[in-house]
Formats: structure tokens, C-alpha cells, sequence
């Protein structure tokens, strides 16, 4: 690994944990970045660095930027869930205790954001690049929103390959999961329950959801494991004298890389008798090949390679992809958030060095 000198990540961490202080200090709730943006656009304007910014995603290219060049793409997001009930500090206020900074947003993605945005600069006014690099700090994220990442996409050139920064722990989730939502409605006939009439919808759904509880897809993915189907709400009836005449459930879809979302519709459409309305087809699976350079530096690095079953802004990438950064995925989303102080530092200099070893001269 190619360590970059000692003073130099110094100034590096120092400068992205004090942008990460500012961001906990921001609310940025999914739709309602705009002041988060604002600091991410103050912060390139510190450091002399051009950025276009779109609603509240904000992206900049490296200074010798080379169209003929093919272009890594570091992105990471700057929207939080809202906090739970279960904090007892203070979720807008960053605190240092001990080794951990505390606040909302800390882990998830704070931590990766300001490390890709530090990896940025490291490599911005590099001119023996063979790669461009792109760094896009992007919005709504955590509601799989179409105003994040996908609305930027179409304002880039093509992507080779992308660092997307999500808490891993710095290990490389070189596969992620899909998620596919299906609104399904057994349709019956309504009748009185206490006559031999009617045609009970629930009794459809119940069949419906029994071939989904056991059914097998036969094609396994070795990173990420088999599809995973979950009826997860189900809806029916009026009063409990009435023979409903609709029973509707959703089905939470984890794919993998072994079948398109349309195939996984498919089958579910041959084996069940109730009518299926899929939410959307754009959070596709998505991977990397183990023999990518970038997956190589990883490993060489003593770095664990594994699939994720979460769903990140990878979903909206139509590239190989990698999923890593510093802090840990059981933080995410958890009461008293944090990210460990040193996991910053060595964060950023994992992610140069393996940076360096691909586009590096």
C-alpha cells in the first residue's frame, strides 16, 4: 500500500471531520438537503475547486479533466433518515467523546462522504492521471429517491467503474442486492359469513403468499446468496360479518445478480393467481468483477470481499461498482450514532491508496 505522507492526511482528516461536524450540525432530511448543500458547495469554493450543483446534488470534476480518458466516479450522500426516539443526545450536535463523534448522519454516510471528498482533493490537481475523477455528493438516498444520484447520472460522461461510499468497515461489498416492491390483490366475491356464499379473497392471498413463503428461486448468486421474497403487509376486509372481495399484500423482493427484475416478475406472474403491480424496476442488483484492479488493490490490502443485502445508490448505476467506506452498517439508522475518529483517517488513506494503484501514472 502506498502511504501518503503522515502530514499531509493529517491536514486531509482534519479538514473532512471538520466538514462532517458541520454536516451532523445540519439537518438533512431525505428532501430537504438544501442547506447541506450549501456547506458542500462553501467547501469546494474553499478550496478553489469548480462544481455544478443540480437541486441539492453537487458534483466536480478533476482540474485536468481528459475527455479522452475513461472516468472513476467516488459518490456518497449527504441526506439522513430522521432520528429515532431512542436518542439521548442531542442528534444535531456533533460531540467528540472519547473516539467517537456522535450525531446524526455520522455513520450513515457522513463518514464516507467527507473521506471520498478528501480522496478528491488528494487527487485533484494531479495532471499524470489515466482516469478523470468525479465526485458527486448527492441527496435523497435514503428514500431511494429520483431527485439523488439518478437525476446527476445523465449530466456525466460515461462512468467506468464508481466508488459508492456506504459504512462497510473499509471491507469491499463488491455485489448489492436489488429490491423489488410488488402491490399484489387477490381478488373474490363479497357474500354474508354466515351463508355459503360469497368467494373469500384472503383465502386467494393466503395460497398466493404460501407459494412465496417456500418458493425457491434455482439460481444462486455466490456473492449474494439466493432472492429473498417477504410478504411484508397484507390488507383486507371491512367488517367480520362481510366475505371480503379483496385482499391486497406487498412483497419486499431482495434480487440478485442472477435475474433481471422483469425475469423475477415473470415467475412470481406464473405462480400466483393474484394481480401484481410492481412500485418500480430502477433499483437493480448490482456488481464488480473479483479480477477488477480496484477489487485487486482491496484484497491486497488484506481487505474481506462479500455481498450486500442492502440497497444503496449503487442500484442507480449502470457500472461496475463498489460499496465501501469507514464506520460500520449496524450504526446506520441506530439511536446515539457515531463514527470512530480514527476510522476517518485511515478511511481516506485506504481509499487513496487503492485510488492510486488504478489510476495512478
Amino acid at each position: 500500500m502506498k502511504i501518503i505522507p503522515l502530514e499531509q492526511l493529517q491536514s486531509l482528516s482534519d479538514r473532512a471531520i471538520s466538514l462532517l461536524k458541520s454536516l451532523i450540525e445540519t439537518p438533512s432530511f431525505s428532501k430537504e438537503e438544501s442547506e447541506t448543500a450549501a456547506i458542500l458547495q462553501a467547501f469546494f469554493d474553499g478550496q478553489n475547486i469548480p462544481f455544478q450543483r443540480k437541486l441539492n446534488n453537487i458534483w466536480a470534476l478533476n482540474k485536468h479533466f481528459d475527455p479522452s480518458k475513461p472516468t472513476l466516479l467516488l459518490n456518497s450522500h449527504h441526506d439522513t433518515v430522521k432520528p429515532n426516539k431512542s436518542w439521548t443526545l442531542d442528534p444535531f450536535q456533533a460531540q467528540v467523546i472519547e473516539d467517537k463523534l456522535y450525531g446524526l448522519g455520522s455513520n450513515d454516510a457522513g463518514g464516507c462522504l467527507v473521506s471520498l471528498i478528501a480522496t478528491f482533493c488528494h487527487f485533484y490537481e494531479r495532471d499524470d492521471l489515466t482516469y478523470n475523477i468525479i465526485l458527486a455528493a448527492t441527496a435523497e438516498e435514503e428514500i431511494s429517491g429520483k431527485e439523488g444520484l439518478e437525476l446527476v447520472v445523465p449530466e456525466l460522461p460515461e462512468i467506468a467503474f464508481a466508488i459508492v461510499g456506504e459504512p462497510t468497515e473499509m471491507h469491499l461489498a463488491v455485489a448489492e442486492k436489488g429490491l423489488l416492491v410488488l402491490d399484489c390483490t387477490a381478488k373474490g366475491r363479497s357474500g354474508h359469513a354466515a351463508r355459503d356464499e360469497g368467494d373469500n379473497a384472503i383465502y386467494k392471498a393466503l395460497k398466493d403468499i404460501q407459494w412465496i413463503s417456500s418458493y425457491q428461486f434455482p439460481k444462486v448468486s455466490p456473492t449474494l446468496g439466493p432472492v429473498k421474497m417477504s410478504v411484508t403487509i397484507i390488507q383486507a376486509g371491512t367488517q367480520h360479518n362481510v366475505v371480503p372481495d379483496q385482499c391486497s399484500f406487498t412483497i419486499d423482493v431482495r434480487a440478485t445478480d442472477q435475474y433481471t427484475l422483469e425475469e423475477i416478475i415473470e415467475v412470481i406472474e406464473a405462480h400466483i393467481g393474484s394481480e401484481i403491480s410492481p412500485r418500480s424496476i430502477r433499483l437493480r442488483p448490482s456488481s464488480i468483477p473479483m479480477e477488477h484492479p480496484i477489487v485487486q488493490a482491496g484484497v491486497a490490502m488484506g481487505r474481506n470481499t462479500y455481498g450486500s443485502p442492502t440497497t444503496s445508490d449503487q442500484a442507480l448505476l449502470d457500472c461496475p461498482s463498489l460499496k465501501m467506506g469507514p464506520g460500520h452498517s449496524g450504526r446506520s439508522h441506530s439511536a446515539d450514532e457515531f463514527i470512530y475518529l480514527h476510522e476517518i483517517p485511515e478511511g481516506i488513506q485506504q481509499y487513496i491508496a487503492m485510488v492510486e494503484s488504478v489510476v495512478g501514472s
